[in-house]
Order: structure tokens, then sequence, then C-alpha cells
């Protein structure tokens, strides 16, 4: 159960990375790409921040959330800049990839038939025989 502290910080953290983030796409000149951080889960004792970011095109995240992980420590020194009057420390970062989004269109599509395992029983995964 988050407190309101922990939903408050992470809300700040989620506003200042989408800045930090997007700032970057912009200043590098990449095209076509889209990073949103979905959502911060910060742990009660506020020293990890679990960002999970959801990354357009999708056939990139692997590699996007490569490059992110490896400068993480400059995105923590730019998000330490500007929360510096709002948290004595900053909280280490650690990114996944939110797969949410796929994962609805997985269910849409299985609910609208166009998955339907009953019409199609290919769709469906064979049982070993042990």
């Amino acid at each position: 159960m988050e407190t309101n502290r922990q939903k408050k910080i992470g809300a700040l953290l989620q506003n200042d990375l989408v800045d930090i983030l997007q700032g970057e796409i912009r200043k590098n000149g990449i095209s076509n790409l889209v990073i949103s951080v979905s959502k911060v889960n910060v742990t009660s004792d506020l020293s990890i921040a679990k960002v999970f970011l959801s990354i357009f095109p999708t056939d990139k995240s692997a590699e996007i959330l490569d490059a992110i992980k490896t400068n993480t420590p400059l995105i923590k020194h730019d998000l330490s800049q500007r929360v510096k009057n709002q948290l004595r420390k900053v909280p280490n970062l650690i990114f996944y990839i939110d797969d949410s989004l796929d994962y609805i269109e997985k269910i849409d599509n299985a609910l609208s038939g166009k998955e339907n395992p009953v019409l199609n029983p290919e769709l469906l995964d064979k049982r070993k025989k042990s």
C-alpha cells in the first residue's frame, strides 16, 4: 500500500523524468520516437524508484531501454538538479518497459473475436506429452 508521500514523490519524479527524457530526444534530433513515463513506484524508504516507460515504436524498445540504463547516472543528476528543493536525496532509478498497452491490445483482440481459440484452435498452445 502506497502512502500519500510515496504517491506525491512518484508524481513529482514522473513529471520531471518526462521533461528530461523528451528534452534529450529533442536535443539529439531523434525523430519518430516517443518515450512516456507511465508510472513511477517509490519504495517506502524512498530509496528506490521503479520507472515504467512506454516506448514507441515498440520494436526499438529494448535498445532504447539499454541506452537509458547506461545513462542512468546522468538522468539521476539532471533529476537531482530539478528536485533539489523538494527532496533531500534522489532515489535510485530502475527503468522497466511498460508493456501493459500490448497486453490490453491482446485482450481486446481476443474479446473482439479476431483471435478466438474456438474458431481457430491453432492459437492454443499444444499440450506436451510427458
